[in-house]
């Protein structure tokens, strides 16, 4: 019988499961699209959709319990101040989970969960502008720091 048997526990200790979907969590609310295995992205579709209804109450007391389950202050904040603002007329469904074909080594089903009306510049948060480098002919002025020249040491047999 499969009485009050919940959730799938994809084969990690409670810990475990519980730090990979706060982690997901984190990256999801971060960049607003990821790729997972199937099975990981529809347990995380309830969980992202209940951290986004929390998060558009705006109180202080669902701010700490958001803090205490997410244990990070810029995916709070993007909660309260983003997200709640473009979900503020949608009553749910603020997820979808989009199949992609299976993984190369080992043929697991994947996906890719995304948050719906997600705002495409998101995925590219973490990745640097260049900036111009100073040509050689503009900064005319003499390095005087070089580093001191150290004779190399040998091994003597």
């Amino acid at each position: 019988m499969r009485h009050k048997l919940a959730y799938r526990k994809l084969n990690r200790t409670t810990e475990h499961r519980k730090s990979l979907f706060k982690n997901m969590i984190n990256s999801l609310i971060k960049y607003e699209q990821i790729t997972t295995t199937l099975p990981k992205a529809k347990e995380l579709k309830p969980k992202i959709d209940k951290v986004i209804t929390l998060g558009k109450k705006n109180n202080l007391q669902s701010k700490k319990y958001l803090f205490s389950q997410l244990q990070d202050k810029q995916s709070v904040d993007k909660l309260s101040k983003t997200l709640s603002q473009r979900y503020v007329k949608r009553h749910g469904g603020y997820s979808r989970v989009i199949r992609s074909g299976f993984r190369y080594g080992d043929d697991a089903p994947m996906a890719i969960i995304e948050l719906v009306d997600r705002d495409i510049q998101a995925r590219k948060v973490d990745i640097k502008k260049k900036e111009p480098e100073v040509s050689k002919e503009t900064s005319k002025e003499p390095s005087t720091s070089k580093s001191k020249e150290k004779p190399k040491k040998t091994k003597s047999k």
